[in-house]
């Protein structure tokens, strides 16, 4: 896992370095793709940070990080299209997505408790607290599976979205697309780490 997510960063470090040759920044292609897709009521804002960039389906925003809201790199450009991908999946009640929403409350109970309370059930061999824990975390481990489809799915829809934009070349799609093929494999990693522990 830490060296998909080396390769992911060194991936992304690299082409966040190479300008994309329409020099339109990250906040104004997400402003066009948004509107290309009739979602001109989403609003595109700057979040801080690295890598934190997101779609948040509860307040309709998408959310920019400090390296991809003014930058025109295209790494930027293709964290941007994904983003917009996940707008489109709720616009169209993309069926995974809503699966995963629904199940964000319990999986995060899930993986910030099932860990204790197995282990408390363990050291006074309290069978149900221990299976309370697996159940939880069973959750937790479920919703990295649904998130594969989700992710793969927004990448699809990005690489879609960007080849009709006109914004990068033949050559910078291929270099969006390795970020966002590399941004994937993180998602992989974390699930088969999940599905071990479980």
């Amino acid at each position: 896992v830490g060296d998909i997510l080396m390769n992911f960063e060194g991936t992304y470090s690299k082409y966040s370095k190479v300008a994309s040759s329409s020099g339109i920044s990250g906040a104004k292609m997400a402003r066009n793709l948004l509107d290309a897709n009739g979602l001109g009521a989403i609003e595109v804002k700057p979040i801080q940070g690295e890598l934190t960039d997101n779609y948040n389906p509860i307040d309709k925003t998408l959310n920019l990080s400090e390296g991809v809201y003014d930058k025109s790199s295209v790494a930027a450009i293709g964290i941007v299209a994904h983003e917009v991908g996940h707008a489109v999946q709720d616009s169209k009640g993309y069926a995974p997505l809503k699966i995963r929403s629904s199940i964000v409350p319990v999986s995060n109970i899930g993986s910030q408790l099932s860990i204790p309370l197995f282990f408390v059930g363990l050291i006074f061999s309290y069978g149900p607290l221990m299976d309370a824990g697996i159940i939880l975390f069973t959750l937790a481990v479920a919703f990295t599976i649904i998130t594969l489809p989700v992710e793969f799915n927004a990448s699809k829809r990005a690489a879609a979205m960007l080849s009709g934009s006109g914004a990068l070349s033949t050559e910078e799609l291929g270099m969006s697309k390795k970020v966002l093929d590399a941004a994937a494999l993180t998602y992989v990693a974390a699930t088969a780490m999940a599905v071990m522990q479980l």
